[in-house]
């Protein structure tokens, strides 16, 4: 990219950080994507050519370091890579704190259940195999049915029926669910006003939104105008 003809280290770091969707790549990294198809799977809406010429730039400037290969590859984030952590969590709390509209375009489902695959806790889930279901009343029904299963620490998200028992099934619309993985909303709220419905045993159903949970950013005050979209 055209550099900013500046000496202060902010326009410098800018030089390397602001490209669309760099950051976004370098978020996926954090959060222990080193696959190419991983780090798709975390920008679904990113072109492979695109995140090709990026994960280039960001190993040029010594922020990601490949592995493997063709075909094979991993990409890890080296010291200066890691020491971005801080402000992508930064900015991920700024943006909670602050920015809390959600158009259509904002809501996928496949990044969702992604986000979700990757930062359940397992170990607060049964020994045993495990699998909620979930249903979005609010999108085609290609992408309505999902399945989460958790077993011997291992989290897995199906949009094809597994073939296991289903312990409980979550029903829901997919703005809500985001919402309630983004912490706009709290589990006891989506569940007393009917937004959500989990079917199952009542031992299952009050451990379901535990299981679950929010999303690492849910916990981060906001004011009351970014949670009611005003």
């Amino acid at each position: 990219m055209t550099g900013y003809g500046q000496f202060c280290p902010v326009a410098k770091a800018m030089e390397v950080l602001d490209e669309r969707w760099t950051l976004l790549v370098v978020r996926e990294l954090l959060a222990g994507s080193t696959r190419f198809n991983e780090l798709r799977r975390g920008n679904p809406k990113m072109s492979p050519t695109l995140l090709s010429r990026r994960l280039r730039t960001l190993e040029r400037a010594g922020i990601v370091r490949r592995t493997g290969t063709e075909g094979r590859a991993r990409y890890h984030l080296t010291p200066a890579g890691e020491e971005l952590r801080p402000i992508v969590e930064a900015l991920g709390a700024w943006g909670t704190r602050w920015v809390g509209g959600l158009g259509e375009a904002d809501l996928d489902p496949h990044l969702l259940l992604w986000d979700m695959r990757r930062t359940i806790r397992a170990e607060a889930w049964p020994r045993e195999r495990t699998v909620v279901a979930v249903r979005l009343s609010d999108v085609v029904p290609r992408v309505a049915r999902w399945w989460i299963v958790v077993h011997a620490g291992q989290v897995d998200v199906c949009d094809d029926d597994p073939g296991f028992d289903t312990a409980a099934t979550v029903r829901t619309a997919l703005r809500t669910l985001t919402r309630l993985w983004r912490g706009d909303v709290s589990w006891p709220r989506a569940l007393r006003t009917g937004e959500v419905v989990i079917e199952g045993s009542a031992l299952v159903r009050r451990q379901v939104p535990l299981w679950l949970g929010q999303s690492t950013f849910a916990e981060v005050p906001r004011p009351e105008a970014v949670l009611t979209g005003v």
